[in-house]
């Protein structure tokens, strides 16, 4: 019988899979990352780095590294389409509260960080994983290139389209949330962009951050069908059409992006699961729990995991049990994520003209603390305390 490829296996190549490497390499335990890239960098702009995100980067010995890749996101106020504040978050004194900056980073920068931390022979490209099979002792893994590896444990990371999860849950499909995102990172130096904010109006949803070296990040949210023909070819004089009338500088911004800088895709996300963990096979971040990106919870989400993962494979139990104990702290969290953020990016997508101003008038009216009850929520809550019974 074929001796062991390596003892975990990780399926992804992304923040959730590079992070958990460098936990295990820092372990030293052995493992191999497969991802189906021919190129590993990263794909798409900007995202944040929120509190947590940052503790989990703590706790992973990453923090002060991290820290210099990302712009401090002192505000980030929701505003409507004339630029009026709807609601105004008060980031900066969260981030003190909790003792963690909150940062908005480039995705490549992220990844080119994470991916000089391990081995170059330890991350195999071009690995398309196409299934997999449980035997005695070990799982082996089939790819689109012909190739197969054996592993003792496998963790996937591959992504809101996993096809281990797949495999796993067949009915586990990503949930079209009703809305499409064009996404790009530019020059800052016509635009003077110097904090970050989110636009919700009756023609669509902006957003914008600056990042560092003198860049801005920018998405924009049209309600939409599924993968819908009318958007494939869109280009920033078609997005002008939607957003030329909201406020400064997103016409500017606009006015400013190459068609080539454009990325396109419908946001989804998965139903919340009741299992992550199966035998000697866990599935963790997008795999596990993609959520809509209206919390901007999404890579911080897989940070906590690679730091709660850690925390139990440190412990003196088996890599099964492990997995289990993840699954118990990990659940309810993730699920509190995703249904929150899927609510969230309903309200924000409202196109009615006659109760987007009645929304707009009751966000003015609320209570701040009501505003930052969700992200309160979210970040007093220890995620490496969590500990379920």
């Amino acid at each position: 019988m074929k001796s062991l490829d390596c003892e975990f296996a990780i399926i992804g190549g992304g923040v959730a899979g590079l992070s958990m490497g460098i936990s295990l390499n820092a372990s030293g335990r052995d493992f191999l990352i497969f991802e189906q890239a021919d190129e590993l960098r990263g794909i798409g702009a900007g995202f944040g780095l929120a509190a947590n995100a940052m503790r989990a980067f703590d706790y992973l010995g990453l923090r002060e590294e991290a820290e210099q890749l990302g712009f401090y996101t002192e505000t980030y106020n929701i505003l409507d389409d004339k630029g009026r504040v709807l609601i105004a978050p008060d980031t900066a004194r969260l981030g003190t509260q909790y003792q963690q900056k909150n940062l908005t980073v480039h995705r490549a920068d992220l990844h080119t960080f994470l991916q000089s931390k391990i081995n170059a022979e330890q991350i195999l490209l071009g690995k398309r994983i196409l299934r997999y099979e449980q035997q005695q002792e070990s799982i082996q893994l089939f790819f689109a290139d012909g190739s197969t590896y054996r592993c003792r444990y496998l963790i996937v990371a591959d992504g809101v389209k996993s096809p281990i999860r797949q495999q796993l849950l067949p009915n586990a499909k990503p949930r079209y949330a009703g809305y499409t995102c064009w996404r790009a990172t530019i020059n800052n130096a016509n635009i003077g962009l110097k904090h970050g904010s989110e636009t919700w109006g009756i023609n669509g949803r902006f957003g914008m951050t600056p990042l560092v070296r003198d860049r801005v990040y920018w998405y924009a949210c049209l309600n939409a069908k599924a993968q819908d023909e009318k958007y494939k070819n869109y280009r920033p004089q078609d997005l002008l059409q939607h957003f030329g009338n909201y406020h400064a500088p997103i016409p500017t911004i606009l006015q400013h992006t190459a068609p080539e800088d454009l990325l396109w895709n419908d946001i989804v996300d998965i139903k919340p699961l009741s299992q992550f963990a199966f035998g000697a096979i866990l599935l963790i971040g997008d795999a596990a729990h993609a959520t809509t990106p209206n919390m901007g919870q999404g890579a911080c989400q897989a940070l906590e995991d690679v730091a709660v993962l850690t925390d139990e494979l440190k412990k003196n139990q088996t890599a099964e049990q492990a997995f289990i104990n993840f699954q118990r702290r990990r659940l309810a969290r993730t699920r509190y994520i995703t249904d929150t953020s899927w609510r969230i990016g309903q309200i924000a997508q409202w196109s009615n003209p006659i109760l987007v101003p009645i929304r707009n008038a009751l966000m003015r009216a609320m209570p701040a603390k009501w505003s930052e009850a969700s992200l309160n929520k979210l970040l007093k809550q220890d995620f490496l305390t969590i500990n379920p019974s």
